[in-house]
């Protein structure tokens, strides 16, 4: 590990049980908390979230607001996440005028227009087995160290029988060489594409949000770039159970995740903007097709009317 990298490790390295919630709810005082779900086509397991997250806010009042952005889903993701106690936006309908970029970036970045906490917390619905200590781990840096503005999760995989020590294909074959490569102080972060983080509203107002499944590592590395190393910390969440894509989805994240790094470690660079990926026809003859797998930043939502 890169000597930076293992020295803000050691330091900023931490557990979900190393805050109790009464200790949480004295250091948050008048600050508010927003939790954001972005989701699509995740009926099953969106009401069983949103219903945790709202048992922490009455138990706690460590959650003020429960928010959930509909990505255009099907079924009836929107009206189990209504029933369950979260307020619902569909992504076409915040700054309609600005239109809608595919993928998840443009769902965490619409919900800063539509929440008013100082702190964001970001939990995927696709969770199987969420827990309330999701929320509190992440708030614990947040809440307790006033240089911290962003917070990643990390946690073991049981269905995929990964610890976490290895963060998942996409993680191990994409995002960690990359980052090694280009910005080795940041090999210390366990699971880089962890859909589960917090981070102080001022800091994400600052940023542009990477399009897509590239949204975690451009707000990590602009982070870094725009505050060093000590504004992140990392939080052990114990383990996270969720669905699965096919590898051709895979191979298309990681095509969204290469480009947002080049982009930042060569933004001179003209980076592809399209992924070629191949199938059999119904005759068994080879055809190629082509996927989008790169989009603009958004701006930094400071800067948007």
């Amino acid at each position: 590990m890169h000597p930076k990298a293992e020295a803000w490790f050691r330091r900023s390295t931490f557990a979900w049980s190393d805050w109790s919630e009464s200790d949480l709810r004295a250091a948050k005082g008048t600050g508010r908390v927003s939790v954001a779900l972005p989701a699509l086509d995740e009926e099953p397991t969106v009401g069983e979230i949103v219903a945790g997250v709202v048992d922490l806010r009455d138990r706690t009042g460590l959650v003020d607001e429960i928010v959930v952005i509909d990505s255009g889903s099907v079924d009836d993701t929107a009206k189990v996440a209504a029933a369950a106690g979260a307020t619902v936006f569909h992504r076409d309908d915040i700054l309609p005028h600005l239109g809608t970029q595919p993928g998840k970036g443009e769902i965490l970045w619409k919900a800063l227009a539509v929440t008013s906490g100082d702190i964001l917390v970001y939990i995927d619905s696709d969770l199987t087995d969420f827990r309330g200590t999701f929320v509190t781990g992440l708030l614990g840096p947040l809440l307790t160290r006033p240089e911290v503005r962003l917070v990643k999760a990390f946690y073991d995989r049981p269905l995929l029988d990964v610890s976490a020590a290895g963060g998942g294909r996409v993680t191990e074959l994409a995002a960690r060489p990359l980052l090694n490569a280009f910005f080795p102080h940041l090999s210390g972060v366990v699971q880089p594409l962890a859909g589960e983080y917090a981070a102080r509203r001022d800091l994400l107002m600052s940023l542009p949000f990477a399009a897509g499944y590239g949204v975690e590592t451009g707000l990590l590395l602009d982070t870094v770039a725009a505050h060093g190393l000590d504004a992140v910390a990392q939080v052990d969440l114990g383990h996270r159970t969720h669905g699965h894509q096919d590898t051709a989805a895979l191979g298309r994240m990681a095509a969204t995740i290469l480009a947002t790094v080049l982009r930042r470690a060569h933004p001179d660079d003209q980076v592809s903007r399209t992924l070629t990926q191949f199938r059999r026809d119904p005759d068994g003859a080879i055809e190629a097709y082509d996927h989008e797998t790169a989009w603009p930043d958004r701006p930094p939502m400071s800067t948007v009317s």
